[in-house]
């Protein structure tokens, strides 16, 4: 069967819709970004690679959030995969699909706007390691 040029279209807008879906919530950010630093098959432990170190966090609150609405959401579109116990994350088939966004953030952090990087610790140390080159 021959795909039309049209179905590839809706692919893969259906994929960033996807991504941008998984990166919506700081939670989720934080363990893509804390997932970045680990090697392949390399446990996270959770929650403390979802809290964001700018902000207060109810551990108790984030956990549940973590088991019902974060973690699945990572796991069904095969960007992390996570255990219970201990509670841990490791990098899913299609992490590369979402862990490039948030490098090439990473390497611009310089040319963002100082409103999406002030405050976010890791854009922050970024911007500084360029600026000093």
């Amino acid at each position: 069967m021959v795909q039309r040029r049209g179905d590839h279209g809706v692919d893969v807008v259906e994929r960033w819709d996807r991504v941008f879906r998984c990166v919506s919530a700081e939670p989720r950010r934080q363990i893509i970004s804390s997932l970045l630093d680990a090697a392949p098959g390399e446990a996270v432990p959770l929650p403390d690679a979802a809290i964001n170190p700018n902000l207060s966090v109810d551990v108790d609150s984030l956990r549940v959030e973590l088991y019902h609405q974060h973690l699945p959401l990572l796991a069904e579109n095969g960007f992390v995969e996570w255990n219970r116990n201990p509670l841990t994350v490791t990098h899913g088939p299609r992490f590369e699909e979402i862990g490039v966004l948030f490098e090439a953030l990473h390497t611009y952090a310089e040319q963002l706007p100082d409103p999406l990087v002030n405050g976010c610790q890791r854009l922050e140390v970024e911007r500084q390691f360029s600026s000093s080159d």
